[in-house]
């Protein structure tokens, strides 16, 4: 037997490879010689860069970055395996976890930490990148991160503007004389799941600026401001990013990116699932096991479990889904594809208690699982 275990992680509980673990201890205890290919993944967010470092024996870099208020500290990026591919997320830089909750200021915050990162790794010889964009603190278009590789912003007086979204609306022109030449041979894969546009009600300041910190107030200011980025992106390049969907991923990142690096944007599980040749570990697979912490809404758009059904449908093999909780519909799993989903959790419990024996009832949910599958195959099947 050939089981492919590709799990997101169980946020706050297990990571994606202790997941791989337990899943395995699980499926070994009913089937000890069972071929097992661990495949822990992300999506473009958070844990990104370790997993593609992991499935591809890359390795991890430390740099010194300004945080979203300008503060010097460590980050760290990664370069895949092939030695040619540095990958970072802007959240190591630029995200909202390295603020306090009164630290919040959307109107100042700068993304020019994700690009002093893409310099450093400019200076060690890297040409090609995946940029995962999530959980950012800023809503700069990617003003911040260009800044750091030598654009220029200048409000009308001919004078530079200060970082952070609530300065664009200034914004009158954009030099470009001094960005940084290396650029143009590079290539820059987006890696992200959402495809909001730039502005309006559906843009990023009104969907992602409150968590961020925006008032009301400053939601329409920031609004204005990224629509004014806009404009002087197709006056200065000649490319519309109003509208382009994920144009308003982590707070314009997206159309920063696409408008003048002419980056490439993909959903950021097919990103990290090339990364690792999921494709080529599904040949001859029995099962695929996957998982998250809860199956949703969310789960249909793009997220670990949705990409790694997809895969798997393609290649016609089943798929276990096992989840703490499952607010999917029969239909909408079957929208999944050979679906089956399974909530590890016994009975009633608190969140803590789940999150507490979440390895236990992993394991004991997959032998139950397969020693279905051991019965109903024949006990001398998959030796």
């Amino acid at each position: 037997m050939k089981v492919v275990i590709a799990p997101d992680s169980f946020k706050g509980s297990l990571t994606a490879s202790e997941l791989c673990a337990a899943i395995a201890n699980g499926v070994r205890s009913v089937f000890p010689k069972a071929d097992l290919i661990c495949k822990p993944l992300a999506d473009g967010g958070e844990g990104m860069v370790n997993h593609l470092v992991d499935a591809t024996g890359g390795s991890l870099v430390s740099a010194a970055a300004c945080d979203p208020l300008g503060r010097v500290r460590q980050a760290t990026y990664g370069v895949l395996g092939d030695g040619r591919t540095a990958v970072i997320e802007m959240a190591a830089a630029s995200g909202l976890p390295l603020l306090k909750d009164d630290e919040r200021q959307p109107l100042i915050t700068t993304t020019r930490g994700t690009g002093q990162l893409i310099l450093h790794a400019l200076d060690q010889g890297f040409r090609s990148f995946i940029i995962g964009l999530g959980g950012s603190a800023t809503n700069d278009g990617a003003t911040g991160m260009l800044r750091a590789l030598g654009l220029q912003l200048m409000n009308a007086e001919g004078q530079q503007l200060p970082d952070g979204g609530g300065a664009l609306r200034d914004l009158y022109r954009i030099d470009l004389t001094q960005l940084d030449e290396r650029l143009a041979e590079c290539h820059f894969t987006i890696a992200c799941d959402v495809t909001n546009e730039l502005c309006g009600p559906s843009g990023a300041s009104a969907v992602f600026g409150p968590q961020k910190g925006a008032t009301p107030e400053m939601v329409v200011l920031l609004d204005e401001g990224l629509r004014r980025l806009a404009e002087c992106i197709e006056e200065t390049r000649g490319i519309d990013v109003l509208y382009l969907a994920g144009g308003g991923a982590a707070g314009g990142m997206g159309a920063g990116m696409m408008g003048f690096l002419n980056a490439e944007i993909f959903s950021g599980i097919e990103v990290v699932m090339e990364a690792s040749h999921f494709e080529k570990a599904l040949q001859d697979a029995d099962y695929v096991i996957t998982g998250e912490g809860r199956l949703d809404e969310q789960t249909l758009s793009g997220k670990v479990v949705a990409g790694v059904c997809a895969a798997a449908s393609r290649s016609r093999i089943p798929v276990i889904v096992l989840c703490g909780t499952n607010q999917l519909s029969t239909h909408e799993l079957d929208e999944l594809g050979e679906v089956s989903a399974f909530s590890i959790v016994p009975g009633p419990c608190t969140l803590e208690e789940a999150m507490r024996h979440t390895p236990d009832w992993v394991e004991a949910m997959v032998i139950q699982i397969f020693k279905v599958i051991r019965s109903s195959c024949g006990k001398t099947i998959f030796t």
